[in-house]
């Protein structure tokens, strides 16, 4: 690929819903930090030029010991008190980067991201600036006000939106720009800034994988430690595109 491809992962919480009394991508699976699983996915992906992680205040020792090994860590820098913030940190860590480079931002407490799935993202890159990962829902999805269904969207256009996102540089800091300007900025991911400050901007949705989950909760864990000791699963990979 002639386009620099950078992969930041962003591992800025401290997991306070793990209750593990650290920050849960320092957290082992496997033998290994859940860190570590994310940062060498992309560290072993030919498609992805560096990686740059971002974690939590007063953890960069703990996450620069564990990235150190990967030869395609370029940065291990501070985040922010939220998920945006740290996405900000990044962005000011890559400035001066040309406007096409790619970007992929990922959640580090999702370990188990693969090879097929970065491949997805970085090949839709070639016709869009904006790249979402996502499994179609197998729940019912229904908005609710006020403890009343208000709406029961059809389940077969909900899906669940997992990480690496990928965009331009040029993109996602244009987003950011028009973004960090609103004072009633509210965004839990980074496909949302673009959706709602660059709405012109197609988002294409790309098919994630059952097993890219993200370690949330404790039971997240137990799942993780199956996964990454080879347990059989019952989660199957999709493929292809979200139609």
């Amino acid at each position: 690929m002639g386009t620099r491809t950078v992969a930041v992962v962003l591992a800025g919480g401290v997991g306070a819903r793990m209750g593990a009394g650290r920050p849960k991508q320092l957290v082992e699976v496997g033998g290994r930090p859940i860190l570590a699983h994310a940062v060498g996915a992309f560290d072993a992906h030919p498609g992805v030029g560096e990686v740059v992680v971002v974690m939590a205040a007063g953890h960069l020792r703990a996450a620069a010991a564990i990235a150190a090994p990967f030869r395609k860590t370029a940065a291990v820098i501070e985040g922010g008190d939220t998920r945006t913030a740290s996405t900000v940190a990044a962005l000011r860590a890559l400035d001066g980067r040309p406007d096409d480079t790619r970007v992929l931002f990922h959640d580090a407490a999702r370990p188990f991201v693969d090879a097929p799935v970065i491949d997805r993202v970085l090949d839709a890159l070639d016709a869009h600036d904006a790249v979402a990962v996502g499994v179609p829902s197998s729940d019912t999805i229904v908005v609710v006000e006020d403890g009343l269904i208000a709406s029961m969207p059809p389940r077969e256009t909900m899906s669940r939106f997992q990480t690496p996102q990928g965009f331009r540089l040029g993109t996602i800091r244009k987003a950011y720009e028009l973004a960090l300007a609103d004072p009633e900025l509210r965004a839990t991911d980074d496909c949302g800034i673009v959706h709602r400050y660059l709405p012109d901007v197609p988002i294409r949705v790309v098919a994630g994988s059952e097993r890219n989950l993200k370690v949330t909760q404790p039971l997240d864990a137990v799942v993780a430690e199956h996964l990454a000791t080879g347990h059989p699963t019952t989660g199957h990979p999709t493929t292809g595109d979200i139609p």
